[in-house]
């Protein structure tokens, strides 16, 4: 169920209908846009995103999408089931060409690939959908082309007896053309007739214009006579017959045509259901080319949609609120003066500064455990934007629309979406304001079901605000109890309560910020939301007085809550970007990590590869020495050992030796061999038969030295996973293990643990910290700090001083306006007492001026060992004013 009537109008959508309405190229995807509605089956609902998401790929992809000549004919075609009707030649040209989109429309989307078991697996899938069983009329589009030529003429040849009549009438023509010609000329050269004049037509027939004092003076039939009376149309008695006869022949080639229609819609009429039929693919390809245009002018997504009732979208934006800043701007920018033309008035300044020049995009989630979201917050903080966002987006969706939001959106169905806002008064129906909400809330509390959006903007509003806030808690209870899911705004107290006491409800905030006095027009759920009535009360100029005077009336206490409310929005929102920052940077990281692990690899492979080229070039280089010195001793026994062919064949040898050496570059161990080689190239028997022994093993130690040096990286690498093993299950620090603070040598205890605190006694002092600022001591670093140092007991005195300290320390210190010695020696002393008492955090206000002060205290924190980093604050609570040190 959609409530109310006018819910499109409300929400927007009868907008969005219109801008997908323009987009369409024909009546036939006109008609879809107005025929779209709202939708609660999900497979229809993913199936028509599914044909947005294949038509945008077609949109991206390098093939042309048949998109001309989308016509409608439908009605042309279904007026020729009745015996004796035709289709006029204009119809006929656009039923061919519309036939033929058709045609190639179907063969595009028919397009695949064949699979193993012979299927055809199709690139778009749910478009083929559409166009499976869809006829198509190729002989038909042949059979129109015979008859009509390509600019949408009927042929002369389309029968023997319509090109007979033609030839004639041509000869006609030409032949009346001639004798009015020479008739005119006869009478220019007497004078009748101006110069310039020529022969035109009147009524169809070929006249001759004159003056209407000279008429007389030509033979023939006035037909006609200019608006002004100066010039009377007369056909001459010579071609009068001539005119007739090309009326006959001109009555004989419309009928020749009408039977040459005529004979053609037989053919057609057996086939008018199907033809008709053709053009749904037509329509539905012009309504889906028009919604994904319009995603693509929307910047929207098609997401997967759930069955259940679900909503977590992340950057939603309105598209048409969107659409109208974008105006704005644009209308700004053409009016905008030059600076010495004139300057904005603070007035106009005051009306523009709270409106951003684009749409902030919201965050909102609603699920099974929160499923009631009350929205409160500033007025024009966007309370009633986010409101619309939801409705709009939500039909948009079931309608089968592509909605801006973030692409790890995810969405759900609802079965009903109803909307309270607006007045909704009526003289007619006697309803004042309030009278028509109630009307609304009776409705939408029996129609309520745990399918069910219910959308309401300034609940319980229109009466005396305590009544009207009771009955609308009263309303919200019994849509809580029905599990009706539902956003609601209001500025009402009891209703930002409402929350605490039954679970599945939330808060949510429009945020503002205090500081420049402007909305955020950002959403955060989870805490409710200030008003800021005194701070806009303020802004707007209201005189001091009456806000005080305000301030007083409603009392201190609500004002120190709304403060404190507001405090906690901020709080919120500082730590929302600090988890959003965080986020960035975690993902930045992982994509490092995963760019340097491609690297390595990318390094070990290459590795590997070098290692294999050297491993085959050093095999290839042993076989060829292996050849060789075969060779050699062969031919040495061959030749019986005869003393000069054993040196020629030693000398040969050592000088393939000598190479090998020079391309290795020996070391200087082989300078003996080097000597050798010089002193006449040639080795003795024992020496020649250890070079033999030592090439032929080489291969062997070489796989030797391989195979030990993979069983020593093996060991290594066992090793190092014990270790890391041993220091894992090592590194827990449990109640009595002796540890030290991280960066100092004294050794503590461990007296207990508290979640990630934990109480250690440092020698008679106890004090409280984090367990990520401690370590274990193991007993070898005990037994050589209990050399090195003396345990020094505290004194009763000394440990109610470190106490004092601490329950008097603040984490806090302002130097400001002292001079630069005064304010080290403060900030010296303040982080002494700090590291005392076992602070993690603390705060430095020494103010902006000309940062002198600034940098000295930096720069004796940089000195101090127990200062883990220091930083600016955020500049929502101070920025390079106050330095914060973590310890």
């Amino acid at each position: 169920m959609i409530y109310p009537k006018n819910f499109e109008q409300k929400i927007g959508f009868s907008e969005v209908r219109a801008l997908l309405r323009a987009r369409c190229l024909s009546p036939l995807g006109k008609e879809r846009v107005d025929a779209m509605m709202f939708s609660t089956d999900v497979k229809e609902v993913n199936r028509w995103l599914e044909e947005i998401r294949e038509f945008r790929r077609i949109q991206e992809g390098q093939d042309d999408f048949p998109l001309d000549n989308f016509f409608d004919v439908r009605e042309s075609v279904a007026r020729i089931r009745l015996e004796g009707t035709h289709m006029e030649v204009e119809e006929l040209f656009d039923l061919k060409r519309s036939l033929e989109t058709i045609i190639a429309i179907v063969a595009f989307l028919s397009r695949g690939e064949a699979t193993e078991q012979g299927e055809i697996k199709h690139f778009y899938p749910a478009l083929y959908d559409l166009a499976d069983g869809i006829a198509t009329f190729p002989l038909l589009v042949q059979r129109i082309s015979q008859i009509i030529d390509k600019f949408g003429k009927m042929r002369d040849n389309a029968s023997p007896e319509l090109l007979q009549i033609r030839r004639e009438l041509a000869r006609t023509e030409g032949s009346i053309s001639r004798t009015l010609y020479s008739i005119l000329r006869s009478a220019q050269g007497e004078g009748l007739v101006e110069k310039d004049v020529t022969p035109t037509i009147r009524d169809g027939r070929l006249v001759i214009p004159v003056a209407p004092g000279l008429k007389r003076r030509i033979s023939g039939i006035v037909h006609d006579e200019s608006a002004t009376g100066r010039t009377v149309y007369i056909e001459p008695t010579e071609v009068v017959e001539a005119n007739n006869r090309v009326r006959e022949l001109e009555s004989e080639e419309r009928r020749e045509m009408i039977r040459i229609l005529t004979d053609f819609a037989k053919k057609v009429r057996p086939n008018v259901r199907e033809i008709i039929d053709s053009y749904s693919l037509m329509a539905a390809i012009d309504f889906i080319r028009a919604k994904a245009e319009l995603a693509r002018y929307f910047k929207a997504f098609e997401p997967e949609v759930k069955a259940e009732p679900h909503i977590d979208w992340i950057r939603a934006i309105h598209p048409l609120l969107q659409l109208s800043l974008e105006r704005k701007g644009k209308e700004r920018l053409s009016r905008s003066l030059p600076a010495e033309e004139g300057e904005p008035s603070s007035e106009e300044e005051n009306l523009s500064a709270g409106v951003p020049k684009s749409v902030v995009p919201l965050d909102i989630q609603l699920t099974k455990d929160k499923y009631l979201l009350i929205i409160s917050g500033p007025n024009a903080g966007g309370k009633s934007v986010c409101l619309k966002t939801v409705g709009l987006l939500q039909y948009m969706l079931q309608c089968g629309l592509s909605i801006p939001v973030g692409d790890r959106s995810t969405t759900g169905l609802f079965s009903d979406i109803m909307i309270d806002i607006g007045d909704e008064q009526s003289i007619e129906n006697d309803l004042s304001t309030y009278s028509s909400h109630l009307m609304n809330m009776k409705v939408m509390m029996r129609q309520a079901s745990d399918r069910t959006l219910i959308l309401i903007d300034e609940f319980g509003t229109g009466t005396e605000p305590q009544i009207g806030g009771a009955i609308a808690e009263a309303v919200l209870k019994q849509f809580w109890e029905k599990h009706a899911w539902a956003v609601i705004t209001t500025h009402y107290q009891n209703l930002k309560h409402f929350a605490e006491a039954y679970p599945g409800t939330v808060n949510g905030a429009m945020l503002y910020d205090r500081h420049e006095m402007r909305p955020l027009f950002q959403l955060a759920i989870g805490r409710p939301g200030s008003s800021f009535a005194i701070e806009i009360a303020r802004k707007t100029g209201i005189p001091e007085a009456v806000i005080k005077d305000a301030s007083s009336i409603v009392g201190s206490d609500y004002i120190q809550s709304d403060k404190y409310l507001q405090d906690i929005v901020r709080d919120k929102r500082y730590w929302e970007g600090k988890r959003q920052t965080i986020h960035s940077q975690e993902k930045e990281l992982s994509k490092s990590i995963a760019r340097y692990e491609r690297e390595i690899d990318a390094l070990e492979q290459s590795r590997k590869d070098i290692l294999n080229r050297a491993k085959r070039q050093a095999e290839e280089l042993i076989k060829e020495s292996n050849k060789r010195i075969e060779n050699a001793i062969k031919e040495i026994r061959e030749k019986q050992a005869e003393k000069e062919e054993t040196k020629r064949i030693r000398q040969e040898l050592a000088q393939y030796e000598a190479g090998l050496m020079d391309e290795d570059k020996l070391k200087p161990s082989d300078k003996s061999n080097k000597n050798k080689l010089k002193n006449g190239g040639l080795l003795s028997d024992e020496d020649f038969q250890k070079k033999v022994d030592k090439i032929k093993n080489r291969k062997e130690k070489h796989e030797q030295h391989l195979k030990t040096k993979a069983e020593k990286q093996q060991a290594a690498a066992e090793a190092l996973k014990n270790v890391v093993r041993k220091q894992q299950s090592g590194g827990v620090i449990m109640t009595g293990d002796s540890v030290r603070i991280k960066g100092l040598t004294s050794v503590g205890k461990v007296e207990s643990i508290d979640g990630k605190q934990a109480t250690v006694i440092f020698g008679g002092m106890r004090t409280k910290m984090s367990i990520s600022r401690l370590e274990r001591a193991d007993g070898s670093t005990l037994q050589q700090e209990q050399k090195q140092f003396q345990a020094f007991n505290y004194s009763r005195e000394t440990r109610e001083t470190i106490d004092k300290h601490r329950n008097q320390f603040h984490q806090e210190l302002d130097v400001r306006g002292m001079r630069s010695d005064e304010a080290l020696n403060q900030v010296q002393h303040f982080i002494d007492d700090a590291i005392l008492v076992g602070a993690s955090q603390v705060r430095i206000l020494h103010g902006k001026g000309n940062g002198i002060l600034r940098q000295l205290i930096r720069q004796y924190l940089g000195t101090v060992p127990n200062v883990t980093n220091y930083r600016d604050e955020h500049v929502q609570f101070g920025g390079a004013g106050i330095t914060v040190v973590e310890l």
